[in-house]
Parts: structure tokens; sequence; C-alpha cells
């Protein structure tokens, strides 16, 4: 009490850990089943809204989910937002619709086959009840638009024999199986027709009538080549609603949505002589609210934070950020590890998310000195880094993802495990899942934050450390990664890929 008649109340602490259940699988393997490499899932991402949820595979097929359980209850969902009732209900979604985004290529003058694996999608603004999105593989970009139209039939094609007059070609009966081969002045060669006495009566032309049916129409408005020399790793659309970029080793490039023969290069880091190259980027992604700011990630584990208003090329930054290598702990594989394989800005954009092999790092961008948090995804992998490098899982690159509430991040690890920490001040919440129908399956034990790292309080939160097998006891699985995911916008809802298999659950 305050002067007796004011009430101060004791600070929250941090957020209950989240109680994830299964929602929805698809594409659902039965035991011993070979997976097709082309069906294999490279890229997930729900739109703005979060009813619409887009995959892309190794076969170069976009396919798209909505979301149904909304769709009946918006009434009463507005009347239980207004009464402040929790909504129990979880997210449901259904199959959409699918198409062949990308082809496989050969680019002749380099010998170079193109793969049609899709890399990235990101959705675009909606308009006039369409769908907008884009995809790109390693060299292409492509600007697609989903739309339900009616179905166009042709009707009254043929010829009605009992009311037949005058004089015409007769036109092929629908049930016949061969066609009848029209002479002069209305004779007919078919056999399944015979002329009445006094010649045809009337006939009837082909009608294209519009029917009430509706079809899902995917078409490619533009398709953006030939900017890239190396691999497309990363597409962001910008806020504004008209430009995005595209990020490949070397450069990134601007995009206006509406010109697809021309993009400006705004990054270019390659070097006069590739001998001096020592580090590529690796991801790229647009500021949320401010359309002229854009980060992007270096193999060497610095994330730049460039400014578009302060030239046209930015060669320079106007933020770096970076931790510090610890000293005595450099080895062959240091810079290997610290390669960021993904980006992501909080929906805010005063955070960024980045994942390293290793770990989980969260960003302030108002402090550069060095993560606000990091968080051991696979720490017990440390002593095994030889046997990872000999059979390349050291290259594989993991994506991240942010709760909308931004209290929370995941990412996925080996074994279709993934991992979500808490990220709040305060927070220990460390969960281990695995992507089936049974994820709590994977049993963790709490984690406690370590000390101080400087006058800042920066928390390091680790995973299972039991070396090379899981908490059950079983050997990890280093075939079996969960590469790919995605937090719902506005809801904890989580959707990964595990080989061909989509993944959903909700808290």
């Amino acid at each position: 009490m305050n002067g007796g008649d004011e009430v101060v109340t004791a600070p929250a602490g941090p957020p209950q850990p989240l109680d994830w259940k299964f929602s929805q699988v698809f594409g659902e393997r039965t035991a011993g089943e070979e997976v097709q490499e082309v069906d294999i899932i490279s890229a997930i991402e729900f739109d703005k809204t979060g009813d619409h949820l887009a995959t892309g595979d190794r076969g170069g097929r976009v396919v798209l989910f909505e979301r149904t359980d909304t769709k009946d209850h918006d009434a009463l969902r507005r009347d239980l937002e207004r009464t402040n009732h929790p909504i129990n209900r979880h997210p449901e979604f259904r199959y959409k619709t699918e198409f062949q985004s990308h082809e496989p290529e050969f680019d002749y003058l380099k010998s170079l086959e193109i793969e049609e694996k899709i890399n990235k999608i990101r959705w675009c603004q909606t308009a006039n009840r369409a769908l907008f999105l884009l995809s790109t593989n390693d060299k292409t970009i492509k600007f697609w638009k989903v739309q339900e139209k009616k179905v166009k039939k042709i009707s009254e094609m043929n010829l009605d024999p009992p009311k037949a007059v005058g004089n015409g070609c007769v036109a092929s009966s629908s049930n016949s199986n061969s066609p009848t081969l029209c002479l002069a002045n209305g004779g007919s060669s078919g056999n399944d027709f015979s002329f009445p006495p006094g010649g045809l009566p009337s006939l009837r032309l082909p009608v294209v009538v519009t029917s009430q049916e509706t079809n899902l129409v995917a078409r490619c408005r533009r398709v953006y080549a030939h900017a890239h020399d190396y691999h497309i790793n990363s597409i962001s659309n910008n806020s504004d609603g008209e430009t995005f970029i595209s990020a490949d080793d070397l450069r990134i490039n601007l995009w206006n949505l509406e010109i697809s023969n021309q993009s400006f290069n705004i990054v270019d880091v390659k070097p006069a002589n590739m001998e001096d190259l020592t580090e590529v980027i690796t991801s790229a992604e647009f500021h949320p609210t401010h359309c002229n700011m854009l980060a992007y990630s270096s193999s060497k584990g610095s994330i730049r934070l460039i400014d578009l208003r302060q030239s046209a090329l930015c060669d320079s930054h106007a933020k770096l950020f970076e931790e510090p290598e610890a000293p005595g702990s450099r080895s062959f594989f240091t810079e290997i590890i610290a390669s960021i394989s993904d980006i992501k800005f909080a929906k805010d954009g005063r955070y960024m998310l980045s994942r390293d092999y290793m770990t989980l790092k969260l960003w302030d961008i108002n402090m550069d000195s060095g993560p606000v948090s990091t968080f051991q995804v696979h720490e017990y992998l440390r002593p095994k880094l030889c046997d990872l490098y000999e059979n390349d899982s050291i290259f594989d690159k993991f994506e991240c993802c942010l709760s909308g509430d931004g209290l929370r991040v995941a990412t996925g690890s080996y074994s279709n495990l993934f991992r979500i920490f808490g990220c709040a001040p305060g927070s220990t919440e460390a969960t281990t899942l695995e992507a089936s129908k049974n994820p709590m399956r994977q049993v963790q034990t709490p984690s406690r934050p370590s000390r101080s790292l400087s006058s800042i309080t920066r928390v390091v939160r680790r995973g299972a450390e039991t070396s090379g097998v899981d908490a059950n006891g079983n050997s990890f699985d280093f075939t079996t990664k969960l590469l790919h995911l995605a937090w719902h916008p506005t809801e904890n809802s989580i959707a990964c890929a595990a080989a061909n298999s989509l993944y959903m659950y909700y808290a």
C-alpha cells in the first residue's frame, strides 16, 4: 500500500512453459515407406494472417493449406473476444491446392544443372480475394497469383436427332467413340446416325457457359531471372508492399514486384580477387516495419544491419552484431559452426533471432555488443564435430522462428526433434519435442540460466546434454533432421517438416 489508497502490484514473473499437443499431420509416412527425394519439404511459410500456410518441396511444387476452424465460427470468436473469454479452439488446416512452381533447368553457358527445389517461399499482400506469393529455386524467383475462378463449360454441343430440320453437318454424339465425318450438303460418313427423310431439322452450335462451380487456378505473373551468379539463399518482402530483396552468396538485389527485367544491386561482398574471399552471405531479411532497413548474416557469424537511405550501394553497414570469440576456444571447426544459417526479425522489429550450427542467439538491434540471450540447441554434439564434418552434417542449415508475441523462439535439430525456448526475462522454459503424433515422447529436464556474462544479463540455456543419445537413451539419427519450421503469427501453433511430412502442434 502507498499512502493508504494505492495498491502496488508485484512485477509479473516469466510466462509458464507451454503444454504442446499434436494437431495435424499431412503426408504421414507408413512404417517402412521409402521417401522420394522430390517429396521432401524444403520451405514452410505462414501468411501474415495465419489463415494460409505454404510449403515447397525438392520437386519444385508449392502446396497451399487453408485454415478451416475460423470460417464457421467468426461471429462466435468475436463474441468471445469481446467478453475476454479464452478461445480454446486450435488452428486446423486443410489442403487447398498445389502447383508446379519450378522445373529442372540446364545452364548451357556454365554447363550447370539447376535444381527445381524450392529454397524459400514468401507471402505477398492479398488483393481481390486472390493470394500472391514469391517462390525461388537456386536461380529464378517467380511471383504467383492463386485465385478461385468460375469454371466455364461447353453445353448444347450435341445434335438432338428427334428435333432436327434443314441441311447441316452432323456433330458426333458425346456418347460415340468415333467422330462423325461431315460431308458436303449435309452428308455424313458415320454409321451412328441416319438422316431422316427430308433432311436435318436443325443444328445446335456449342455454347460456352459459366457455371457456379469454382476452381483454384495458380498463374505465374512474373519471373525474376538472370540476376544471380550464385545460389539464391533468401528472399524477403519489404513492408512497403512494393519491393523485395533476393540474396545469394555474394550479392543482395532489390526488386520491384512490378518489374521483372531489372533489379538494383544493393550489397556486393565479392572481392576483386576471389582468393581474398573470407565470408559469404548466408541469409537476408527486411525489417518488418522500417522499409529502409534490412539485415544480412554471414558465414563468419556476424549480422550486419544496413540502411538503404545511406547510399545506393550499401558497402558499409549501419551496425555490426557479432559475439567476441572466447580466448582459447578456437578450433578447426570454430568458423564452420559459427556460420549463421538463418535470421528472423521479431514482429515488432526490436529483436533479431539467429541460428548457427550449435546455438540460437537473440539480439537487440539497439545493442551491438553481443547477444541478449544464447540458447544451446544440441551442445551434446560438440564432442562429435569431427564425425559431423566427415558426413557433411556440420553444413546442415537449420531455420529458426519466433512466436508472434516475441516470448519464445524455436528451431530444429536431429532425430526429427525441435526445441522451444522461452526468451522473456527470467524464463527457464526449454522444451524438446519430436515431430510425431506423440511430441512429448522426448522428456527434457528443466534447465537453469548460466551466470551473467557481463554487466548486461545474458542467458545461456541448454537442452539435454547426454553425449550422443537422447533422453530415452536412443542414439541420435543424423539422417533425420528437422530443418524447416514456422510459428503461427498470432497463436502458439508451430508447423514443421520432417522429410515429406508436415506436422502441426498447438499449445
